[in-house]
């Protein structure tokens, strides 16, 4: 594994918030969350750099609404 790099991140109180209820919620630490992030960024990057679509659908009412980022 390569070595690993520290940085400093600024983020406003409501994105920190966001950041410490999703690592509560999933039992994760900050950084494994934010790498997880990052990871699922980079994959949905190279699908919609491929043509691909995002898409969520709601199971109840048989709708898909498009994402774009």
């Amino acid at each position: 594994m390569a070595a690993k790099k520290t940085m400093t991140l600024n983020l406003s109180p409501a994105e920190m918030l966001a950041l410490e209820r999703l690592a509560e919620q999933k039992e994760l630490s900050k950084t494994a969350v934010l790498r997880q992030a990052l990871r699922l960024y980079q994959l949905i990057d190279a699908r919609l750099a491929d043509g691909e679509k995002l898409f969520f659908e709601d199971p109840e009412e048989k709708k898909a609404q498009v994402m774009v980022l």
